[in-house]
């Protein structure tokens, strides 16, 4: 039905009708997506729990031996910082999809097709969007469970999820960067073990100032580190700020960084999706 009407209206399509079907593409891309879900739902709710474990391994294993700048609960400190690396480790499934399809020429195939060229990739993000929208909720009901909330009120609250979203879909345009330019699936290991020590190098688990000046600075310029901090005051967790210019201007940061990541990764994905020659 859909193929017979681009049919009638390939000739001089209109505004609206070319909007209808980036629409109708984009949909039935994502529903692809999420069938994908149900042939593989343990896989699924195992990347939506294991930040939680995290969480507890960090918050209840190691958190008594963990000092908060100023005082206050280390687990309190620790889910701001949770919430920006399970943002952070949606870059790892972003990856091995992008990479499976296109290694797999289903990427080709729907290039082939007559369908919206940003449908592909649109849909992706979408999914992809959703998925951490729900890894995120998992976090958040678990934090409230065991004790965490937030303190400066429900805007406040809203402004710091905004900010680890927006944190998600500039890494997702990464992660899709990447994925095009993986060779198979087997590359995607390597992205895997890179998620780890670029997610630790931070203030996600530990504050700056008692590692060594050097690696503290490096840390600090972690986008993660200003997402972390800026949830974690607008929150109203602990956790002081520090003493240089990009502690001070977390917040102003947690939005740069997420911006400056879409500015460059986003039309180098487009264009490396465009010439996809596998």
């Amino acid at each position: 039905m859909i193929a017979m009407d681009r049919k009638a209206n390939a000739t001089h399509p209109s505004a609206a009708a070319r909007i209808r079907y980036a629409f109708t593409d984009v949909w039935v891309l994502s529903k692809r997506e999420l069938l994908h879900w149900g042939g593989n739902p343990w896989g699924i709710m195992i990347g939506w729990l294991f930040p939680v474990m995290m969480l507890l391994m960090f918050g209840y294993l190691f958190g008594g031996a963990m000092a908060v700048p100023g005082g206050g609960s280390y687990f309190e400190f620790l889910m701001p910082g949770m919430f920006a690396m399970t943002m952070f480790f949606g870059v790892e499934s972003t990856v091995m999809a992008v990479t499976t399809d296109a290694s797999k020429g289903v990427t080709d195939r729907f290039r082939s097709m007559p369908i919206h060229a940003s449908a592909v990739l649109l849909g992706r993000c979408m999914v992809d969007m959703l998925n951490s929208i729900i890894g995120l909720l998992v976090l958040i009901v678990t934090g409230l469970l065991l004790g965490w909330g937030w303190h400066e009120g429900a805007d406040h609250a809203l402004a710091a999820f905004g900010l680890l979203l927006l944190l998600r879909f500039s890494l997702l345009w990464v992660g899709i960067f990447i994925g095009l330019h993986a060779t198979n699936p087997h590359n995607v290991s390597m992205v895997q073990l890179l998620v780890w020590p670029v997610g630790f190098l931070s203030n996600i688990f530990v504050d700056t100032t008692t590692m060594p000046a050097w690696l503290g600075a490096i840390a600090e310029f972690n986008p993660l580190s200003a997402t972390s901090m800026a949830a974690r005051e607008l929150f109203g967790n602990p956790g002081l700020r520090g003493e240089s210019w990009m502690s001070e201007y977390a917040m102003l940061l947690a939005v740069g960084w997420p911006l400056l990541l879409l500015v460059i990764f986003l039309p180098l994905a487009v264009r490396s999706y465009r010439r996809l020659n596998r």
